[in-house]
Formats: structure tokens, sequence, C-alpha cells
């Protein structure tokens, strides 16, 4: 299906041209209609669909149907997302679809001077694309009025909840109006996503491209077993020997993926680092010249990947699996997007298999396994029993030892017994 199917106006069709967009992509498909009808939506589909386009499309329609002078301090659409990254790569697409219609649209996120924010929000912003907590120090602060907002977009929904926004969430809802249209995206669906879509919504359309909490079929899984001291070894060989030119890498924490970044570089793997130590300028560096070729790595942390919409890209390692098995599908989620191939490594360690099996059971599907020589996991039963077979030598040896040092003892106690009788029978006879 194409898109003048849906006979968007004129300039929204320049637009959507000049972007290069020709066909729709499911979730496009099937939300659109749904949102021009007015209803609550609840989206269910992968990163790399095209959620974007899916909400915004519809919502500058229904705005360009609707002429209306935003007022001061006010605004008509408000986007939610959970990483200044999401939130930024956002607002640079609304940008581009309405470019042709004179709509202001603003991003605002932690990280960068609140002022000049505020002057722009007290003009009043057709479109604010914001992360949570940084939205409701304006809201709070008078700078932002939500009461007549039209339309209410929270995009990646369960990343917010996950990061600890669900506070922050009720408050920005309660300060909005209930004549407003609500749309909830998010690639998995969890319990908490659950709730927050019955507060807010009122009798919501699902929208529904894949089966929830699976992986796009367009993306290749595999997992290295390897032990845990040794992955940075072979992930520079896998590098190397296979000639991989654009590879996002995930680390657990901020101190191994400044630990990684160091040993790749040294392996002669020209790599940058992102992670939220790292100020908005820095991240926008490294990802731009990843982007252009310059690295060959990008090493990143869970939160700071987030949104990173990095065209093309055909590897994503996951050097440390997530705590959480349902960021496994958004982490895989940054390769085969928009139907293009791409391909999902896990290096996983011993002491990993358990979250493999999280990660298998929520996907549904087994992952398939690749041994590489020299880089065998030893057999963790095998293990066992030689962990057994140490702790009762061990043991054994302890009990030994014991014994000899209480044969000792004893010989010792009984030397200054014999050595005490003959001092009392030497005094006796004086």
């Amino acid at each position: 299906m194409n898109f003048e199917s849906f006979n968007f106006p004129t300039e929204i069709m320049q637009a959507i041209s000049d972007c290069g967009y020709k066909t729709m992509t499911p979730v496009q498909q099937k939300a659109i209609p749904v949102i021009r009808r007015g209803n609550d939506v609840i989206a269910s589909a992968q990163t790399g669909t095209g959620k974007t386009a899916a909400f915004a499309l519809p919502i500058l329609h229904k705005m360009a149907n609707k002429p209306v002078t935003t007022a001061a301090a006010n605004t008509r659409a408000l986007v939610l997302a959970p990483t200044r990254e999401l939130a930024s790569q956002v607002a640079d697409n609304i940008k581009a679809y309405s470019k042709y219609l004179n709509y202001s649209v603003i991003s605002i996120y932690g990280g960068t001077k609140v002022a000049p924010q505020a002057e722009k929000l007290r003009a009043g912003v057709d479109i604010v694309v914001a992360t949570p907590g940084r939205l409701l120090e304006h809201l709070i602060a008078g700078s932002l009025s939500l009461s007549n907002i039209e339309f209410l977009v929270l995009d990646e929904a369960d990343r917010m909840l996950d990061m600890g926004f669900s506070t922050d969430i009720q408050k920005i809802l309660q300060a909005t109006n209930k004549q407003k249209q609500s749309m909830l995206f998010s690639a998995t669906f969890s319990s908490a996503v659950n709730r927050l879509a019955n507060e807010m919504m009122n009798k919501p359309q699902v929208v529904s491209v894949d089966k929830q909490n699976t992986t796009a079929d367009t993306i290749s899984q595999v997992v290295y077993p390897v032990e845990q001291r040794r992955k940075r070894e072979l992930l520079s060989e896998l590098i190397g020997k296979k000639n991989w030119k654009q590879v996002l890498v995930f680390s657990a924490t901020r101190e191994d993926a400044d630990r990684l970044n160091k040993e790749l570089n040294l392996d002669g793997i020209p790599s940058k680092v992102v992670h939220g130590d790292k100020n908005q300028g820095n991240r926008r560096r490294a990802l731009r010249e990843f982007m252009e070729g310059k690295i060959k790595v990008l090493v990143s942390t869970e939160i700071a990947a987030r949104g990173l919409d990095i065209q093309d890209l055909e590897y994503v390692v996951n050097y440390d699996l997530p705590f959480l098995a349902e960021d496994y599908v958004h982490r895989i989620g940054r390769t085969g997007r928009a139907g293009k191939s791409g391909v999902a490594i896990s290096l996983v360690s011993r002491e990993e298999e358990r979250t493999l099996k999280d990660i298998e059971k929520l996907i549904g599907q087994k992952i398939r396994r690749i041994e590489v020589p020299g880089y065998e996991v030893s057999n963790r039963d095998l293990l066992l029993k030689q962990l057994q077979k140490r702790r009762s030598f061990a043991k054994n040896k302890q009990r030994t030892d014991n014994v000899r040092e209480q044969i000792v003892a004893e010989k010792s106690m009984s030397g200054r017994r014999v050595k005490l009788n003959a001092t009392n029978k030497a005094k006796k006879l004086k």
C-alpha cells in the first residue's frame, strides 16, 4: 500500500516524497486509519518499523484540517520519549514531515539549558517532543500548560517505565485535559504498560503488527558461548576476521563500556563510546563518525543507545546480555530496520546462560549457537564435579591437617607433662 491511498494533504505528500518514502510499513498501514478516526490507540510494533510516521502523519493531517493558532505557553501535540536521543530523532522526523505546513516543533530534554527551552515554550509551540523529567520541570515552572492539548503520544512506553518515569508520567497525565486523543507505542508489553494504557485511554483500539515481545524476521540471531574473561578477545577476532564494518556493541555498565572501548582501540579497531557520562556534543560526534564510517565500533550502554537511528546498521553485539529479557528485543531492534537484514550477536558466558534461557522463552525461539575453536566454554556439569572434587579434597586435607595438628599438640602436651614430672621428682630428691 502506498501513501497516496490515504489522501494526505499536498503539503504532507510533498514532504513524504522528499523523505524518499514510497510504500507503507505494516504498522503505518494499520495505525494511520485508526488514528485518523480519532480513536485512542495501543500499538505494538518493533523498533525500526516506521512508528514515528505512523503517529505523526495522521496527527499532522488532523491539525491541518483544523487550523488553530497555538496560544502562548501551550501546545497542540505532545510526544513523550524515554531518552534525549529518541526525543531529538522524533522531533527531526516530525519537522521533516511538516516542513510545508509551517508548524513549530521543539525537542526538550535534560543535559541542556532550561532557559532557552522555556522561552520557546512560553511563545507557544505546535508540537513538543520531550523526555518526562525535563517536561515536568517546565510544567512546574509554568513554562508550558497542557490544558489545551489535542494529541498525546507515549513512544517506547515500556522503556520509560523501565527507566523509572512512572511517577513523572502520572503527573504529566494529570496536567492534560480529558478530551485529548492518546496513543501508546511500545515494542514490548508488560503488566505495567497495560496498566498505564488502561489509565490514560478511553476504549483504545489495539494495533498489533507482530506477536508481542518477538523480534523482527529480518534479524539473524547468533550466540557465541565464551568465557567472560575472553569476550573482548573473541569480539576483536570476529570483527577482524569477518571484516565487520559497522558494529554497535552493548555493554552492561559505563565503566565496562569505557574499558572495552580502550581495549578495542589498542587492538587496532577504531572505536568510540557513548554513555550517560558523555555530554551531548561528544555523543553526537561519536555517532556521526560511526555513521560516516570513520570508526568501526560504537560501544554503548543500554540507555545511551535508546533512540539511535543508524541507517543500514548490519551488526549489533550484546557484549553483555541485558538484565531484563525485554531489553534484548530493544537492543537488537537497532538492526534489521525497515525491512532490511541485520545480524544480532550475543557473547554469552556460563553465568549468563539462565538469562539467555529467559530471552529465548520471551521471544519464543531457540537462538543458534556457534562455537569458535579455541574459545570453547568448559562443560558446566564437569566443572561442578571438578569443583566438588576440589572441595572434597580440601575437606579431607583440612581433616588430615587437623588430625596432624592434634597429634603434634598431644605430643607436645605429653612432652611437657614428662618434663614437668621429671622436674617435680628432682625437687623431691633435693
